[in-house]
């Protein structure tokens, strides 16, 4: 049994009622892929070439590094102790309890908002399909639909979350091979632009390093979610194993995709063209395929609502978590028979229902104002990764720790993940629009961890009542 200062941690009692084990390993990975794959990439990537021209293929291959040592130091971590907490827990380990909390009640935030956003973007999607279905009532059903498959237990979830996200990867694979056709002028009767889009209309970064920078926000958003591995190990079956499998399959496939994709659209569409509002049927119409705008339309409400039911498993999941570690009221770690904690489902997809509603009430002015307080919040879970697996395996090392997934080039890795999310920040407050989203983000933080340290300062001043099991 290892000690709880590091990596590793000690088991808890049996008595406890227990999350299940019967995720898989190609569940894991796929779910992976599931919650990265969603709004950010088929709807968001057209705003990052509209914001940096072409050269947001710099924020993607900026921000995908990050991503990638993120999630091998997430999995080092992971791979050590298993939790629903994940880098909330191994935050509180690292740098205290109130740290860790800000950090859980916070991507539990951005989850909540963003469950929301994804069920009013599917249905505003398929509205486009058949104009005859009204979005408000197709948002709340698949609400309702998504908060019933997260019940049903973890391996009916995994399973659902697995052939969603297949059928994703699919639909992307389809449209690089179209995409490379079109640029190589295989396809009759389509003109190829080649590369001419990345040197006209005042070139390939027409907004120059602001332009970038803003970019690189859109992109840290779509990337948001990646980190959902690391909160589903708790629940698969082998986790030393599963979790370094899944982040070394995640992190290069959402590189392939995405860079790819962004190629493939900043090639063939112009960055101030008004088809970059639904760039993957903007290039399909020009390889002129029949019918395929609305094949990649109905993919794209698949993606928008795979990511919903990742999201909400995470939401729920951390929001749990932070109820074991009596961060948030005892009644949510409560499991079914299904060994699903129900309340904290319920609880997560609440707000989704309300800023749903609200959103259809005041329309582009509920979600927008959320999103921006949550845009950047990837970031600060991503530094928090960081930074705690630097010092805890620091600590793993000097105890002599055995760690069954060791990340590679530590600590220089480790840093060069820091000293390029640093990076990112300076750059971020350098630009108008990226700046107010980090500052609302960090009023955010500052609010969640104020009121978490209220929290534990009036708890501390309480009589002391009996030990916790």
């Amino acid at each position: 049994m290892h000690t709880s200062d590091g990596l590793a941690t000690s088991s808890k009692t049996t008595q406890e009622p227990r999350l299940g084990h019967s995720m898989s390993p190609r569940q894991l990975t796929m779910m992976g892929l599931g919650s990265a794959i969603g709004a950010g990439l088929f709807i968001g990537s057209g705003a990052g070439i509209q914001a940096a021209g072409p050269a947001v293929l710099i924020s993607y291959l900026v921000a995908g590094t990050l991503i990638i040592i993120v999630m091998w130091a997430l999995g080092e971590m992971a791979a050590a102790n298993p939790n629903s907490g994940a880098f909330s827990v191994y935050t509180g380990k690292a740098l205290g309890p109130v740290a860790g909390a800000t950090i859980g009640w916070l991507w539990w935030a951005q989850l909540v908002v963003v469950i929301a956003a994804e069920a009013l973007g599917a249905a505003g999607l398929l509205a486009t399909v058949f104009p005859m279905l009204p979005v408000w009532l197709m948002a709340l059903i698949f609400m309702g639909f998504f908060t019933a498959v997260n019940l049903t237990g973890v391996r009916n979830f995994g399973e659902f979350e697995f052939w969603f996200a297949l059928l994703k990867v699919a639909a992307i694979v389809a449209f690089l091979l179209v995409g490379a056709a079109l640029l190589l002028g295989w396809i009759p009767n389509a003109s190829s632009p080649g590369l001419s889009h990345f040197a006209i209309d005042s070139g390939f970064a027409p907004n120059g390093m602001a332009g970038i920078a803003t970019g690189l926000f859109v992109v840290a958003f779509a990337f948001g979610g990646t980190e959902i591995v690391s909160v589903a190990a708790a629940e698969t079956r082998d986790p030393e194993r599963s979790v370094g499998r899944a982040v070394r399959t995640v992190v290069w496939r959402i590189m392939v995709f995405y860079v790819g994709s962004i190629f493939v659209i900043a090639a063939v569409i112009p960055w101030n063209s008004p088809e970059l509002k639904s760039p993957f049927a903007g290039v399909l119409d020009m390889a002129g395929l029949p019918g395929a705008a609305t094949v990649i339309t109905l993919v794209a409400v698949v993606a928008l609502l795979s990511a919903l039911n990742a999201n909400l498993y995470g939401a729920s999941r951390m929001i749990f978590s932070l109820a074991e570690r009596q961060e948030a009221p005892r009644a949510l770690k409560a499991l079914t028979g299904a060994r699903v904690p129900a309340l904290a489902v319920a609880a997560s997809v609440a707000f989704g229902f309300i800023a749903t509603v609200l959103e259809l009430l005041f329309p582009d002015h509920v979600l927008p104002l959320l999103l921006n307080f949550v845009g950047s919040t990837c970031l600060v879970v991503w530094g928090s990764a960081l930074v705690s697996q630097i010092i805890l395996r620091r600590r793993a090392d000097a105890a002599g720790t055995r760690l069954p997934l060791r990340m590679a080039g530590f600590p220089w890795l480790s840093g060069f993940g820091v000293l390029l999310l640093a990076a990112t920040f300076a750059v971020g407050l350098a630009g108008a629009d990226s700046r107010t989203q980090l500052l609302s983000t960090f009023a955010l933080v500052a609010v969640i961890a104020g009121g978490s340290w209220l929290r534990r300062r009036s708890l501390a001043n309480q009589p002391a009542g009996p030990a916790r099991g």
